[in-house]
């Protein structure tokens, strides 16, 4: 027989009986203070504090350390309501199981309604047992100081630990790192309050900026604000700052870059903090990062109609194209959100597939199915149309690169036109009710063959909805941050290994979003469907090359055109100054969406189109350069082709 205890749950006592005292012994120990002999301590304490508050409130009464006899007879006859009416409350709102160490604001306020709803129990029982003689001053004095001594004694023990953690850690740390935070609000406060708890984190807050007049010369828990965001460089360098957190969650991307741009040449590190439900759900101090260019260009969020957006794909089986680029995996990442009947991956890299299939299984616990295919082939599209019936389709597969694809037209053609042809009659054979097809701004006035490959697959996508029943739509943007090969990569990478960082041309401009909210919005444009519509997602305003190179090196820690030089290479082949999202015979007009616009329809010939699609691919498969450039002039006319024919033909 084992020794150790049994203890019978409520209510299960053999032969219906069970003592009294038996009950309070069971109840103790299934109870959670036995699990935690502290809290029982804490108990014993507060009710000690009762006892000593009533006792001093009596005395304070008869102006006497001593009580006279009539007054102690009062007092032991009821101290034991006094106790019980003190801690019950505690144990009711769960005052216990609040961790002392870090007892906040709002545990203070927890204790003070246990106290109130002691007295109005206390008064009651003193009235039912007949203890109506005891002095109701001394009672509602003796219960204040016993919130004072119950709250105060928690709060002392918090103030006595950090203190504590705070020296021992400082005897082995090194220098503290000084802190000014930008935003005095609640986020602000919360990571002040963090770092004050965490002395081995190194840091130290010693104030504040804030560009709100109220709290211009305010101290926030010992902390000061030392006046607004344009004086951060004369305080970085007055008080030898070591870093700065921007922890204003609705910070503009105006006011992060107005900070890194004031500590231009500065010793001092930037970083940002997240919203408050990411500072409740973890550490703080982890959640902090450096600032990073994402931030510089932050707009407001993106509206998303998400019952639109999951009324087409939850239930249904989504093929991604380019599942494992920065485009498609995204896409992937927030299509699994809507609850997908099946997720089919599509890509002609296997690496990139196998990891985002990996993601998919390990993050988000999604089963999906890679399909390793490349888009020209199209027998073999056809086949795996016919095997896995998708429903829905998102094209973001395509050549990308300008300079390589303007080495390599044939490739461009075939890949991002021919592709595009056979994904979107496999689609309209077997019943596709959704093609989104992702295209982008170099198409629109092309001078490079990547721009033109894109406008005439998307003449492509025209001709086929004209005898289809699938719902066609083509979504225009300009670049996306961090994408493969993008400029913020190849710059990055440039600044890592001392520069030059080189910028094609100092007046080149570009459109630039996140990859998260260029996704949002090409699932908003989709729920928005159509036959062959062209939608354009507002890039907001578009950004100098020169500038982004510049904020770059800042957000490095360096100095531009002093620790890394900027080098001016000239426009490459296919490069123009600036990108367009509409072309000349184009209008536009607004969606329901404020961030989505759509073009006017092109009067297209089906008959011609299709001849001249035809003509153009086998141009690119049978290797013949010009003529697959000639042809490409030809469906495209806007297309400022910069080759020799010539010399091509020789």
């Amino acid at each position: 027989m084992s020794n150790s205890l049994y203890v019978e749950p409520l209510g299960t006592a053999p032969h219906g009986t069970e003592s009294l005292s038996r009950r309070v012994v069971r109840f103790i120990a299934t109870n959670h203070f036995a699990r935690h002999p502290r809290r029982i301590a804490l108990v014993g304490l507060d009710g000690l504090f009762s006892a000593a508050a009533a006792y001093l409130a009596l005395a304070a009464r008869v102006d006497h350390v001593v009580l006279p006899a009539e007054y102690l007879r009062l007092y032991i006859g009821v101290l034991p309501l006094i106790i019980v009416c003190g801690v019950a409350p505690l144990l009711a709102l769960r005052v216990y199981r609040i961790a002392v160490r870090h007892i906040g604001y709002h545990d203070i306020l927890s204790i003070a309604l246990a106290t109130i709803v002691g007295a109005a129990v206390l008064v009651s029982a003193l009235h039912l047992t007949g203890h109506d003689a005891y002095p109701h001053g001394p009672l509602f004095i003796g219960l204040f100081m016993r919130f004072l001594l119950v709250a105060g004694s928690r709060v002392g023990y918090r103030c006595a630990v950090e203190d504590i953690n705070r020296r021992r850690a400082g005897r082995g740390a090194t220098a503290e790192r000084r802190v000014v935070i930008i935003g005095a609000g609640l986020c602000g406060a919360a990571i002040a309050s963090e770092i004050r708890r965490q002395p081995d984190a190194g840091m130290r807050v010693i104030g504040y900026l804030d560009d709100a007049i109220t709290k211009q010369g305010q101290i926030i828990d010992s902390v000061p604000v030392f006046g607004r965001v344009q004086d951060v460089r004369r305080v970085v360098r007055e008080r030898d700052v070591h870093i700065l957190i921007v922890a204003a969650p609705s910070a503009s991307g105006d006011l992060v870059r107005r900070v890194t741009e004031h500590c231009t040449g500065l010793k001092v590190r930037c970083k940002i903090a997240p919203g408050l439900d990411s500072l409740r759900s973890a550490n703080p101090l982890h959640t902090l990062r450096d600032v990073a260019l994402e931030d510089l260009l932050r707009r407001q969020p993106v509206p998303v109609d998400t019952e639109s957006v999951a009324a087409y794909v939850t239930g249904e089986h989504v093929l991604i194209t380019g599942g494992g680029g920065s485009i498609g995996s995204e896409l992937v990442r927030q299509i699994v959100s809507m609850k997908p009947a099946r997720v089919l991956l599509l890509g002609h890299g296997e690496n990139s597939i196998f990891e985002i299939e990996q993601e998919l299984s390990r993050e988000y616990g999604v089963e999906a199915t890679a399909l390793i295919c490349d888009v020209r082939d199209g027998a073999r599209l056809r086949r795996l149309f016919d095997l896995h019936r998708p429903t829905v389709v998102f094209h973001a597969a395509a050549h990308k690169h300008v300079p390589l694809m303007e080495a390599n037209p044939e490739e461009a053609v075939t890949n991002n036109v021919l592709g595009t042809r056979n994904l979107a009659a496999a689609s309209t054979e077997f019943g596709v009710k959704r093609f989104v097809m992702i295209s982008t701004d170099k198409a629109v006035n092309p001078t490079s063959v990547m721009g033109a490959s894109k406008r005439a697959a998307e003449l492509a996508i025209q001709v086929e909805c004209r005898r289809s029943e699938t719902q066609f739509a083509i979504v225009r943007f300009g670049n996306v941050l961090g994408s493969r090969g993008s400029v913020v990569i190849t710059m990055r990478k440039q600044i890592a290994t001392g520069g030059p960082v080189t910028v094609t041309h100092p007046e080149v401009v570009r459109y630039f979003m996140t990859i998260p909210e260029a996704v949002q919005l090409v699932l908003q444009a989709g729920a928005m469907g159509g036959h062959g519509a062209v939608y354009m997602l507002d890039m907001g305003e578009p950004v100098r090359i020169m500038d982004l190179a510049n904020d770059l090196i800042r957000l490095s820690g360096l100095t531009p055109g002093v620790d890394v030089p900027i080098k001016i290479t000239g426009l490459r082949p296919g490069e123009k100054l600036y990108e367009e999202l509409l072309t000349a015979e184009e209008g536009s007009s607004v969606t329901r969406h404020q961030r989505i616009y759509v073009a006017a329809p092109t009067e297209v010939s089906i008959s011609e189109t299709a001849d001249q699609l035809d003509r153009l691919i086998a141009a690119a498969q049978d290797g013949h350069t010009a003529e697959t450039l000639a042809c490409l002039r030809g469906m495209v006319p806007t297309y400022s082709v910069h080759h020799d024919y010539a010399a091509l033909a020789a």
